[in-house]
Formats: structure tokens, C-alpha cells, sequence
């Protein structure tokens, strides 16, 4: 009866027992805040347990910011896409320009010069080169930053209760060390393929610039031929010789300029039909200037002096007369032997004169104008010395030609174009509103007499 009692109370004080371990061993669950990772401690309220070890803390900060490094790599890259699409609208608008150019050749030159003097590539972005430079640079922080995660991983402090509260040192976890790894190679992996990317982008962004650029020059200059064909048509002569040039105002923009230049000369000959009623003086018809001495040659008519002729700015006077409005035909010729010089006009010799820069070679290499006496070699022009009028057959020799030639050129029995600077269109180019226009001189001067 007492081993009865004794199995009952056992078996009542076991089932308590059991109820009260069974309670002992709830579980609780609590919310996982959104965003945040499986396995990372959160309290009841959904606060993050703040972890006992600032190297574990280190380390998620560092994970946090490479993913916030290659949102930022992400974004740079979606940026130089656009750049590089923006870029090739802009060529393909230029191409489009150059066709349009091409198309209508026939327009006015002022528009086109315009239109083919826009920069359409003056807001070209940072060169990709830069982006690249950039790409590396953060590769090789990022590889540093890892090298020092190494480093400070190789002790963690943590705490063992068995050792009575003293410090102890644990390596970092190895899949904690792998995954950064991993990570960071997957990040260095699309840093390299997008470099690559970029590398051959600007490689064929920059075939197409320079295949533009030439198919852009290519077309200007079939523009300008076209240009120039048109000019020369239109200004064509009946013969290259049979030109004027006109000189209606006294300023000092309006001139004519030689092209050829002259060699070194021991004398020579100046010829020229001239029209002017300009007072006081008529001007001067031409000039020559070499550096270092910008009155090589003159032939000058100032205020109310006679007409001067300047060698080496040495002066000797002609007793010439042309300016009464009717064509005269002027020739000068000098010779560096004792500085002699003659007069000629209308094939009349009126004047002769020597020690007129004597034993003085004419210098070679400098400029002929048309029109106006220069201070410094080919400018800075006074409009009180410019000539106001025409002339026509301007030629010059590099010998004195005889009395009889002179004559024949002034009856217009004899063409004898200079040896040394002809009277032709393809020589003669015109400045600030001076013109060139048809004339045969010999058929003119009969009807003005």
C-alpha cells in the first residue's frame, strides 16, 4: 500500500516537472526590420543590436561603402554612355551638315563660310581617357583598403568567460575574408570589362571624328575650286592685260598689291598708264618696301611738291605733269651706276638726273603696292600720300630699256610685257573696296584725245 502511494506521487511530481520545462522552452520571434540582413541582431522594437566588437562594425561600414562605390561606378558608367551617345548625334549632325553643304554649292559664299565656321564639337565632354584614370584609382584604393582589412583581422578582440573576463585574440571568420574577396574580384572584374568597353568606344569615336573631319575638308575645298572657278569667270578679262585698277577715294585701306616679288636689281625700268585729277598732288602710283627700308622705290606726288622719285629714300624731282583726268603713259628708269635716271611721259623723255642713290643695289624680297606709300613693309598707309584714279599696264624690267621701246609702248605700237613683274589679272589682288575692271587701254586713251 505504501509502494502504491509512493508511485503515485512520483508519477504526479514527474508530469509537473515536465509541464514546467516545456513552458521553460518557449521560443519567441521578433520582426525582421525591412532591408535589413537574415542573421543580424534586432531587439523587440526593431533597433539593431549594437555589436561588443568595433573591428565587426569596421568591417560591415567597409561593406557598406564598397557597395556604395560601385552604385557610384554603376552610375559614372551609365554617364559616359549618355556622353558617348551625345557625341555620336553630334557627328552624325555634322555629316548631315556636310551633305547639306555639298548639296547646295551653288549659294553665296559669305553664308557658307558661316555655316562651315560653326564649332560643332566646342562642348566636347572630359576625354574618356580621364574616366578610365579614374577607374584605376579606385581600383587600386579599394585593393588597399582590403590589404588593411587583412591586416586588422588577424586579431579580434573578444571575451572568454572561462578565462575569468581576459582578452583574447581570434582570427577573423575565413567566410567573412572570402566574401570580401569574392566582392571585391567581382568588382574589379566589371571595372576591367567597362574599361575595355570605354577604350574601344573612344577608339571608334575618334575613327569617325577624323573620317568627318575629312570628308568636312574635302568638301570645303571642292566648295572653294567651285568658288574660285566662278570668280575667275566672272571676272575674266579679254585679255589677262586688259584691266584697270581703280582707286576712287583717298584713304588708307584702298590699294592694290603685286604678288610677285623682286630680285636684286643694279637697275631698272618702270612703266604705267595713269588717270587722275586728284589735287593737291595725285598721290603715290606705287611703292616698294624691304625690311629694313620701306622707300626702296617710290613714286610719289604730295601736296603741292612734284612728282618725286625715292630711291633708297634718297629724292629726285620729274618734271611730269598727269593730273588733268586724261590717261598719260609714265615710264622711270634708273641705273645704280652713278645714280642715273630719265623721265619719260607719253614717250617723251622730259627729264634726266644722276647721283641718285648711287652705286645702291635694289634689294630683293620685298612688297609692290599699288596706290599708297608705306611706313613699314607692306602697311601702315597715309591716306594723305594715297593715289585717287586709275591705272593700267603697270610693268617693270630689271635693265633701262631704250628710248625707242618706251615709245612704242606709249603709241601702243610695241607690247613688251616686264621681265621682272607683268601686267597681268593672276599678279595684281585688290584691298578695301579698290576694283579691277575691263579695259583696253590703247582703244580708251583715243577717245579721251
Amino acid at each position: 500500500m505504501l509502494a502504491s502511494v509512493l508511485g503515485l506521487l512520483y508519477l504526479v511530481s514527474g508530469r509537473t516537472v515536465g509541464s514546467q520545462d516545456v513552458t521553460s522552452s518557449r521560443f519567441v520571434c521578433n520582426a525582421i526590420p525591412p532591408g535589413a540582413e537574415p542573421g543580424c541582431g534586432y531587439g523587440p522594437t526593431g533597433n539593431r543590436v549594437q555589436s561588443s566588437s568595433p573591428v565587426e562594425d569596421e568591417l560591415r561600414n567597409t561593406i557598406i561603402q564598397l557597395r556604395e562605390t560601385i552604385l557610384q561606378q554603376k552610375e559614372t558608367i551609365v554617364s559616359q554612355q549618355g556622353t558617348i551617345k551625345e557625341l555620336n548625334s553630334k557627328l552624325a549632325r555634322c555629316e548631315a551638315a556636310a551633305d547639306d553643304m555639298a548639296q547646295g554649292k551653288s549659294r553665296g559664299q559669305g553664308s557658307r563660310r558661316k555655316e562651315y565656321g560653326k564649332n560643332t564639337m566646342g562642348d566636347l565632354p572630359r576625354d574618356p581617357t580621364e574616366t578610365i584614370d579614374q577607374l584605376g584609382k579606385t581600383m587600386q584604393t579599394l585593393k588597399g583598403r582590403l590589404e588593411n582589412l587583412e591586416q586588422q583581422s588577424l586579431r579580434l578582440p573578444s571575451t572568454n568567460s572561462s578565462a575569468g573576463g581576459a582578452s583574447a585574440l581570434t582570427p577573423l571568420p575565413q567566410e567573412l575574408r572570402e566574401l570580401l574577396r569574392q566582392r571585391l574580384g567581382a568588382l574589379e572584374t566589371q571595372l576591367l570589362q567597362k574599361v575595355a568597353e570605354l577604350e574601344e568606344e573612344k577608339s571608334q569615336l575618334y575613327n569617325e571624328t577624323a573620317a568627318h573631319r575629312q570628308r568636312t575638308e574635302s568638301a570645303l575645298n571642292s566648295l572653294m575650286e567651285r568658288i574660285t572657278e566662278l570668280e575667275k569667270s566672272n571676272n575674266a578679262f579679254k585679255s589677262p592685260e586688259d584691266f584697270k585698277v581703280s582707286l576712287p577715294l583717298r584713304t588708307n585701306y584702298l590699294y592694290g598689291r603685286i604678288k610677285k616679288s623682286l630680285p636684286e636689281m643694279y637697275a631698272f625700268t618702270v612703266c604705267m598708264w595713269l588717270k587722275s585729277s586728284a589735287s593737291p598732288g595725285i598721290g603715290t602710283p606705287f611703292s616698294y618696301g624691304v625690311p629694313g627700308q620701306a622707300n626702296e622705290i617710290v613714286l610719289i606726288e604730295w601736296g603741292n611738291n612734284p612728282i618725286e622719285l625715292l630711291v633708297n629714300d634718297k629724292v629726285a624731282q620729274l618734271p611730269l605733269s598727269v593730273s588733268d583726268g586724261r590717261w598719260h603713259h609714265i615710264c622711270i628708269t634708273w641705273t645704280t651706276r652713278d645714280g642715273f635716271w630719265e623721265a619719260y611721259q607719253d614717250g617723251e623723255r622730259l627729264g634726266t638726273g644722276d647721283n641718285l642713290a648711287p652705286w645702291h643695289p635694289i634689294k630683293p624680297g620685298g612688297v609692290i603696292i599699288l596706290g599708297q606709300e608705306q611706313d613699314i613693309v607692306g602697311g601702315r598707309f597715309d591716306a594723305t600720300q594715297a593715289f585717287v584714279g586709275e591705272l593700267s599696264q603697270f610693268n617693270m624690267w630689271d635693265r633701262v630699256l631704250r628710248p625707242v621701246d618706251i615709245m612704242g609702248l606709249a603709241n601702243c605700237s610695241a607690247y613688251m610685257p616686264g621681265n621682272v613683274v607683268p601686267w597681268i589679272d593672276a599678279n595684281v589682288e585688290v584691298f578695301g573696296g579698290a576694283s579691277k575692271a575691263a579695259l583696253e587701254i590703247c582703244e580708251d586713251r583715243a577717245f579721251d584725245s
